[in-house]
């Protein structure tokens, strides 16, 4: 698929009005100089709407998009399970998790860590996230954008991935996350709008102009088996999906270790204004995450009916582009790369964050606020020069990335989980139970990958979990249980007000029937 002249021209309109926008908003006065709370946190001055759409901009890139649509092709609805019980997750997340950050006042997960064990345990997390973040994350969402840009425009995938990391650096690497949070607002609208445009017209295709609704049956009668949202044991992806662990198991491990613990994720919280601000842009991410699935995993359906002879799942939602009359070829494209974009500058402002933050100031601690932001935007370009050099040979040979990264991730999820729930909940806990539950996690998920590999990833998620909770816990009451730094919930307030509260309830309930529904 080869895009116009006028698709190029929407792209170029839609680049040039990001880069004025992000100048815009990261102008400072005269006498002014960003410090890091400026360039990490945004000042601390993010409001709701900003908030909720940087969390989605953030969440939905090219491993969401691609990724996702693939295992759509490939799965079917079922995948939708990680977008709707993110949605609770977040709730859980802004009720629970939220006021105790905020109330440390804290710029990242390892810092909080060390305010609640100790340096050791910060700087083993503080790695183990810079490694992650550079070698998982950013390489994913870095390569299925450089293919889904060589689908669409024909230019080698090298060449997008090079094109989608200058991009990034250009709108964000001067504002950081004030640039990055507001200009999200625009690719989030672009997101939704153009996503919605794409599954219209792949929908409206296959009832062969007779409209989307019609499709939209025909699809479900001629594909029935990508409807399932439960999959049975006999199911041939129950091991990516199995069954009511879904619900039940340790899918809420992986969303809470995402949503909750992920500085990447986190960070927009962080930011806010205050904690009633912080709230609403949770409950807006929420009730964006429930559409997600029809933006992102319908179109990978329809794939299965227009072309069903795919070399691979993750061409899916590039092959849906083809679909796309001139013009509207260009807006969707454009949406593409702006979910690609701010999820690369979100990551990239992550990484510098926490090597700024929670290593290079403690071994150069008497720096200036500039100097350390300068150190930052280093890092950020590092990255990426990183990222796109590993990029192809880590994961050229995975059909499907997101399950690919799901799986990676979930070695250690269960061990980040234990340290962080006992950290806030659990006074007795101490600095060495949290490194045995991070060491343990990878050591067991590997044992029982190799020993059991019939077992599916998300029960061993949760398996782990329990493990790693039994072993931090026993080894806390073992050194007496001296958790000296336990946080003290009795001045921290988790009332909340009542649009949250009836936002909560109406998310869940529509997710209540959409399970049983799709059940």
């Amino acid at each position: 698929m080869q895009l116009t002249d006028l698709d190029i021209t929407i792209f170029i309109f839609y680049a040039i009005g990001l880069l004025v926008l992000a100048l815009w908003v990261s102008r400072e006065e005269k006498s002014h100089q960003k410090n890091t709370e400026d360039y990490f946190l945004a000042s601390k001055s993010l409001p709701w709407w900003a908030i909720g759409a940087s969390l989605i901009a953030a969440n939905i890139s090219a491993e969401q998009i691609i990724g996702m649509s693939g295992s759509g092709f490939a799965i079917g609805l079922a995948i939708a399970s990680y977008e709707w019980m993110a949605a609770i997750t977040l709730l859980i997340v802004g009720k629970y998790f939220l006021p105790i950050f905020l109330e440390r006042g804290i710029y990242t997960m390892p810092q909080f860590l060390e305010q609640r064990y100790d340096s050791r345990v910060r700087t083993v997390m503080a790695t183990f996230w810079l490694g992650v973040y550079v070698l998982v994350n950013l390489t994913s969402i870095l390569w299925l954008g450089g293919l889904a840009v060589e689908t669409v425009s024909g230019m080698p995938a090298l060449f997008g991935m090079i094109f989608i990391a200058i991009f990034s650096i250009a709108y964000s690497l001067y504002g950081g996350l004030k640039a990055v949070a507001f200009t999200d607002i625009i690719q989030v609208v672009l997101l939704v709008g153009g996503g919605f445009i794409l599954t219209y017209i792949c929908l409206d295709t296959i009832a062969d102009g007779q409209g989307a609704m019609l499709g939209f049956d025909m699809l479900l009668e001629q594909a029935p088996e990508k409807f399932d949202m439960i999959l049975a044991s006999d199911h041939p992806n129950y091991i990516d999906l199995p069954g009511l662990s879904v619900l039940l198991g340790g899918m809420w491990i992986m969303n809470l270790s995402y949503w909750g613990f992920n500085q990447y994720i986190i960070q927009r919280a962080l930011a806010a204004k205050d904690i009633n601000e912080a709230h609403k842009g949770i409950a807006f991410a929420a009730y964006l995450k429930i559409l997600m699935p029809i933006i992102v995993v319908l179109p990978g359906i329809c794939a299965v009916l227009i072309a069903p002879d795919l070399e691979r799942p993750d061409k899916a939602y590039p092959a849906m582009m083809t679909l796309m009359p001139e013009g509207l070829k260009g807006l969707i494209f454009a949406a593409l790369i702006a979910a690609i974009v701010s999820s690369v500058a979100s990551m990239t402002n992550s990484i510098s964050t926490i090597f700024t933050m929670d290593l290079y100031k403690h071994v150069k601690k008497d720096a200036s606020q500039s100097h350390y932001v300068n150190v930052g935007r280093m890092v950020s370009l590092l990255s990426l020069a990183i990222a796109v050099l590993v990029a192809k040979p880590l994961l050229a040979g995975f059909e499907q990335a997101f399950q690919y990264i799901q799986e990676f991730t979930g070695f250690f999820t269960p061990g980040i989980c234990v340290i962080f729930i006992l950290g806030l909940f659990y006074k007795k806990t101490t600095a060495n139970a949290a490194l045995v539950a991070a060491v343990g996690s990878a050591v067991l998920s590997l044992a029982f990958k190799f020993i059991f590999p019939e077992l599916p990833f998300m029960d061993r998620v949760g398996l782990v979990f329990v493990l790693c909770i039994a072993l931090a816990i026993g080894i806390s009451h073992l050194e007496g249980g001296k958790g000296e730094k336990g946080v003290d919930l009795a001045g921290i307030s988790f009332d909340t007000k009542t649009t949250f509260n009836l936002a909560s309830v109406g998310c869940v309930l529509i997710l209540a029937g959409l399970y049983a529904a799709w059940w």
